[in-house]
């Protein structure tokens, strides 16, 4: 692990209550996220050091966002640069905190009297509370945020940009939500906040999301609860109050990382009734490596040696790992069909379409016998994501790049329409 001091560390640019940020002077457009080991509750009324939480925090965030980089979700992070340290594009911070709410707990409970705590929010309740630590960072409406003309690094923060943080914070929860409930922890409430880089001029997750950011319940229990709410209820901040807050940080920043490795195997069989197929399998692989799932091409046909086929399928069934065949057939496919009759495993028909027999040859793929439960995709692209959906069931992170994939595609929809409407005008 390199040392701060191998950074050519300028000024600093900002300070809160348990971190700082300075300049990299031979890197513009990068600043150093400093954590401190200060742990604060109620906007800094109750202020103490825990001898340890800089490390612990910043290991929390750095596996945090590389979990939400890796799904596709943009953000400030660059790299983890040492214990207490990571590395981060600079950002103009919009002064707002989102809150995204799966449980009615805490303060909600004190804002909405006769909602008990644990009711459970479908969907998920949002909330946003202007940074002001001298008024308690007041809860604000949509309305007030655009009436604020935020402008950060130049962007104006009007309707496109206040949805596109909404959509964001929704995604981010539930990515998290996904890839806690792999560790029986349910995330209860989150808070996160957003900036412009300086230099793309977009709006990135930015801040921290470390164990100051949520409410982390293992097995849905409150009185287990691992987050800094303990620190929070503490009647009395002594030596052994804040040894049980530390080390319900430690067991975060340890579970944390087991959220960035996949709890589920899985695979996608590509077969072609023929290699000149090939360019159209090369296409799902590589949709399939997009969403981190291996992919393995064979070339067979059901017509000419169907029980090479059926050699081959057994050859897949026989490990124990999970997967889905896409069947590659033009003409008269019966790759699929044959496929779909002798497996309990999904299969996919992808048939290659021509130009001249192709909206004949595609019923081959439609039309099947009775008892044949195997899907028709046209698309390379689709039929990946399809088996992606699949496998997504059980495997958090091909679910986490497929609902990033979601949000993004929104986002650049929504980008695109505020574009054209400005050249309208």
């Amino acid at each position: 692990m390199t040392s701060t001091q191998e950074l050519s560390i300028g000024q600093k640019l900002n300070e809160g209550k348990t971190k700082q940020i300075f300049e990299i002077v031979d890197q513009p457009g990068l600043v150093l996220v400093q954590s401190k080991d200060q742990i604060t509750a109620g906007n800094a009324v109750r202020k103490d050091q825990m001898e340890g939480k800089a490390a612990i925090a910043n290991k929390t965030t750095s596996c945090v966002f590389e979990l939400l980089q890796e799904a596709g979700i943009k953000t400030a992070f660059v790299r983890k640069h040492s214990d207490t340290a990571f590395v981060a594009a600079h950002c103009e911070m919009i002064p707002i905190e989102w809150v995204c709410r799966r449980v009615a707990t805490g303060s909600f409970l004190k804002r909405n009297p006769g909602v008990k705590e644990g009711y459970r929010f479908s969907p998920l309740k949002m909330e946003m509370f202007f940074k002001d630590d001298a008024n308690n960072d007041p809860q604000w409406s949509e309305e007030q945020v655009l009436e604020a003309k935020f402008s950060p690094a130049g962007l104006a923060i009007g309707r496109c940009e206040v949805d596109i943080m909404n959509r964001s914070t929704v995604a981010i929860f539930e990515i998290l939500e996904k890839a806690w409930a792999t560790q029986n922890c349910t995330l209860v409430d989150m808070k996160i906040e957003f900036g412009v880089n300086v230099k793309t001029h977009e709006i990135v997750l930015a801040d921290v999301i470390d164990n100051d950011s949520w409410r982390l319940w293992p097995a849905g229990d409150r009185s287990q609860q691992k987050d800094k709410q303990v620190y929070r209820d503490l009647k009395e901040v002594t030596p052994e109050a804040m040894q049980m807050v530390k080390r319900n940080f430690e067991w975060v920043s340890e579970r944390v990382k087991l959220l960035l490795e996949s709890q589920a195997t899985s695979r996608v069989v590509v077969l072609m009734g023929s290699t000149s197929d090939m360019a159209h399998c090369e296409k799902i692989k590589k949709a399939c490596n997009s969403y981190g799932i291996p992919c393995v091409l064979r070339v067979t046909s059901a017509h000419k040696g169907p029980d090479e086929t059926l050699r081959i399928k057994a050859e897949y069934e026989g490990d124990g790992v999970p997967t889905v065949f896409v069947a590659v057939a033009g003409r008269s496919n019966g790759l699929g069909p044959v496929m779909s009759g002798n497996t309990a495993y999904p299969v996919i028909n992808c048939p290659p379409i021509t130009p001249d027999w192709g909206s004949q040859d595609v019923w081959s793929s439609l039309r099947m016998p009775s008892g044949l439960g195997c899907s028709t995709i046209l698309s390379p692209d689709a039929a990946a994501q399809f088996a992606a959906q699949i496998f997504g069931l059980t495997n958090h992170l091909v679910w986490s790049k497929l609902r990033a994939s979601m949000l993004n595609t929104w986002v650049a929809l929504k980008v695109a329409d505020k574009k054209l409407q400005a050249c309208s005008l």
